[in-house]
């Protein structure tokens, strides 16, 4: 029986090719006298590659806490019952959730801003010194399609705590009862409402996966209709177009076990919320618009080597550099898409450290 193979397209993580192509001698075989022939890889006339199976151990520069974070992961991810959402929290997202209402002691008020259901956080002990004068927003992930209020409150509650700050976590329309631009309205709304309270600049606005597109299509939204630009954004796990690259052929079945064809190209119309747009559309995917990228604020991406989206991520970062904006990107060694939402893994903490203090440095500078 023949190996099985993956397909890769070309521009693979160069480690992962020279493990391949660049074996390390081998001594005879004992009983051929023969050395052993390296795996054999094939690369097609239009640079496609196929690589025979491969092992691939848990990176030795995970913490001890990480390393059995990502085995369970893995192991999550193939199980139906556990990616299951009771009320909006996916049950592998339960426990995560718990520790975090144990370890960040906020307030959570349930309201509506401008029409849109928001829940809002807020340190228990109070917002102190210049944050009184600040604010940020938290579009939640979920494909546009859920994980409310399961991402909201997973992405909100720690950044509130640590950064003694208020986030509106917003409740965006969805798909697939909703389709584009409902959500970009949605934050539009909201935004507009809380420039009557405060100056633009001091207003910060994240999101991981969808969210975090979410956050570049709203700035790109606001541009489009007159809105100024805010303080600061944060991409977590995501990017300014569609998921793409070579993270979607390599990174996802090492971080998630399993394969998604929307982190292929072109997958965003799997996305029910996207399946009447153009994908190329700027309001959509910023990245096809230098115009648009030139007049973003301050940015910071973040994703790991394991995540589907990283070759996007690193893509946008690229781009935003080239055309002058002040962007950071933080990729964590060895962990997956939306990695930071157990608060028990240092990793996490050191990804929530670098949120806050990006917004502490940047909101409040015109």
């Amino acid at each position: 029986m023949k190996p099985a193979k993956i397909l890769f397209p070309a521009g693979l993580v160069a480690a992962l090719l020279c493990s391949v192509l660049l074996p390390a001698q081998t001594k005879p075989s004992s009983d051929s006298g023969e050395s052993q022939k390296p795996p054999h890889v094939v690369v097609q006339a239009d640079g496609t590659i196929e690589l025979p199976a491969e092992s691939v151990p848990v990176s030795k520069f995970l913490s001890p806490e990480a390393k059995a974070y990502l085995i369970q992961h893995l192991h999550d991810m193939q199980d139906s019952n556990m990616t299951y959402a009771d009320k909006g929290v996916p049950r592998f997202m339960a426990p995560y959730l718990e520790r975090q209402k144990i370890l960040f002691a906020v307030n959570l008020e349930d309201t509506r801003i401008a029409g849109v259901h928001a829940f809002v956080y807020s340190p228990k002990a109070g917002i102190q010194g210049k944050n009184k004068k600040r604010v940020l927003i938290d579009l939640h992930g979920g494909g546009f399609s859920g994980c409310w209020p399961g991402c909201a409150e997973l992405e909100s509650r720690p950044i509130a705590a640590l950064a003694d700050i208020k986030v509106v976590s917003l409740d965006y329309r969805e798909g697939p009862e909703n389709k584009f631009p409902a959500a970009s309205e949605d934050v539009a709304s909201v935004y507009q409402e809380l420039l009557k309270t405060y100056k633009p600049e001091n207003i910060g606005i994240y999101g991981c996966s969808a969210g975090g597109m979410l956050t570049t299509m709203s700035v790109a939204w606001f541009q489009k209709h007159g809105l100024p630009r805010p303080g600061a954004i944060g991409v977590f796990c995501a990017s300014a177009g569609e998921f793409g690259g070579d993270a979607g052929y390599t990174s996802t079945p090492l971080g998630e076990a399993r394969f998604m064809p929307e982190t292929r190209e072109g997958g965003i119309r799997r996305l029910g919320y996207f399946s009447d747009v153009d994908p190329k559309d700027p309001l959509v995917s910023p990245i096809h618009s230098p115009e648009i990228l030139a007049k973003f604020p301050p940015t910071l991406i973040i994703t790991g080597t394991r995540a589907f989206e990283m070759s996007s991520a690193v893509y946008t970062h690229s781009q935003l550099v080239k055309l002058g904006v002040d962007a950071e990107l933080h990729v964590w060694e060895g962990l997956f898409h939306g990695f930071f939402y157990n608060p028990d893994v240092p990793e996490s903490r050191d990804a929530y450290d670098v949120i806050v203090k990006f917004f502490d440095r940047h909101l409040g500078t015109k």
